[in-house]
């Protein structure tokens, strides 16, 4: 592709003659270039790329991108100064890939949680209603039955528009897509146009990197900049989020259990087994019957009935649609087990973890207990308070392991002890902190086992470890009925 192609909506500085050469590829990592590409010098939390830039050149480099002043060393003629690097790559990874992302339908989802939730819900309502639709998030991409583990909640630029090309191509017309805070900050999605956006609430989360929660907010909030985005739908029961509804500049939509919200639930009506409601959408009622568990999953449920509303599928097709759709894998999954209800869920913040507990203690005739750890080099302020969220709704609470990463699993479990207001129990392993959960309350209790989800790893030391919640569950099970029958079968023989 000639660069000026690639330059395409780019504002650069310094307009050079050489931008009609041809460009084979684009790289961000100076060790995979190769001769006719173009380098795009982007300053990262460990190195900056500026400071490869000769090394670029020397392995054949066609052409630099870099919002820094050129080095007068370097050969002018070659380096293009922009004034934000990283919006520069969004825009040239949309131009490389045939700015596919123009003609496709894009509802993007940000939020602290539910989100991954919405963008399957409303993949699966739109595709019971007849449509081709792509899904990008957390639990990856997929379109039909091709999965691609993307690896981030957002791919980087040249992934993400190549997963649109390729939908495209394969027929796709809507693309339902998890927004990080993240990758707003970070301008990965700048140059996409989209239908709708979701704000599902801000509550506390990746403080490591943004700081505060104002730059969070406002992170999240500039999906919904003017000629970003076509319509907001905007969770109103969330106090950020309802204070950013009267600021937006954008059609909006609020949705929530406010009877003052645009989109409401009325009747609701709740168990182990689903949720059942009243839709009020913009006046016009829908009758609800889903499989998605909580008051929190009643505002999910209505996020996404928003969404396909708003996009024209008739009033019969999502009522339908929601009684057919089963639970995200790793989102408040039950496993039923004698007399207990074992839920296995992903909620890492104090919010997501508060939640799914008050959902478990409302559902719950026996007591609760709570399994959980805290991921390892990520937001450190809220292992305290997720101590006492636990502790404060749980009768009992096991502290283990998450993904620990670089940093000590037991000194993470030290600073979530730091704010319960009981004694937990304290099992590093993970494995074995449900397998004494299970031991040791079966008696009708509900165990809930949060953090991890449907993750097939745990990360320790850089090293991804296969691991999951739910295989320790089962297999602890299969082996406690198998030693329950040899037991029998020895009882049998006895007599």
């Amino acid at each position: 592709m000639l660069l000026k192609k690639l330059l395409q909506d780019i504002d650069v500085i310094n307009k050079s003659q050489a931008d009609d050469i041809e460009i084979n590829d684009l790289q961000i990592d100076s060790k995979k270039v190769k001769r006719g590409d173009l380098f795009i010098a982007i300053k990262g939390e460990k190195f900056d790329g500026n400071d490869f830039i000769r090394q670029a050149l020397d392995k054949g480099a066609s052409a630099i991108i870099s919002d820094e002043e050129i080095d007068k060393n370097l050969p002018s003629e070659k380096i293009f100064q922009v004034q934000n690097a990283r919006s520069a790559y969004a825009l040239a990874s949309k131009n490389f890939f045939g700015r596919e992302c123009d003609n496709l339908n894009i509802i993007a989802i940000t939020g602290t949680n539910g989100k991954t939730t919405i963008a399957n819900t409303t993949t699966d309502l739109l595709r019971y209603a007849g449509a081709k639709v792509g899904v990008i998030g957390t639990l990856g991409a997929k379109l039909d039955d091709k999965f691609i583990d993307t690896g981030f909640t957002t791919p980087d630029p040249y992934i993400l528009h190549k997963i649109f090309k390729d939908m495209k191509n394969n027929g796709c017309e809507y693309v339902v897509m998890e927004a990080s805070a993240h990758a707003l900050a970070l301008y990965k999605l700048d140059g996409i146009k989209f239908e709708i956006g979701v704000l599902t609430n801000i509550t506390e989360d990746h403080l490591d990197f943004f700081k505060t929660m104002d730059n969070y907010a406002s992170a999240k909030f500039t999906l919904f900049e003017p000629g970003r985005v076509n319509l907001g739908i905007i969770n109103a029961d969330d106090e950020r989020c309802r204070k950013f509804l009267s600021q937006a500049n954008v059609p909006v939509i609020s949705y929530g259990l406010n009877e003052l919200c645009d989109v409401k639930a009325e009747n609701i009506a709740k168990s182990f087994s689903g949720s059942k409601f009243i839709c009020d959408y913009l006046g016009e009622n829908i009758d609800i019957k889903t499989e998605l568990v909580g008051e929190y999953n009643v505002q999910n449920a209505l996020a996404s009935i928003a969404i396909c509303r708003s996009l024209g599928v008739p009033a019969e097709l999502v009522r339908l649609g929601m009684s057919c759709i089963s639970p995200v894998e790793g989102r408040f999954n039950i496993i039923k087990m004698q007399d207990n209800n074992i839920v296995i869920d992903y909620a890492h913040t104090p919010d997501g973890l508060e939640k799914i507990l008050k959902t478990a203690r409302d559902l719950s005739d026996g007591e609760l207990v709570a399994v959980f750890g805290c991921g390892g080099n990520r937001d450190r302020q809220k292992r305290p308070i997720m101590g006492e969220i636990a502790t404060r709704l749980a009768d009992h609470v096991v502290l283990t392991s998450d993904n620990p990463r670089y940093e000590e699993p037991l000194e993470i479990i030290s600073e979530i002890n730091e704010g319960a207001i009981k004694k937990c129990n304290i099992i590093e392993n993970r494995k074995k902190a449900i397998e004494f959960a299970l031991t040791n309350f079966c008696n009708g209790e509900t165990i809930v086992i949060a953090g991890k989800g449907a993750e097939k790893y745990q990360d320790i030391k850089g090293v991804k470890y296969p691991y999951n919640d739910f295989d320790v569950v089962y297999n602890f099970y299969r082996k406690h009925i198998k030693e329950i029958s040899n037991q029998h079968i020895i009882e049998d023989e006895r007599e």
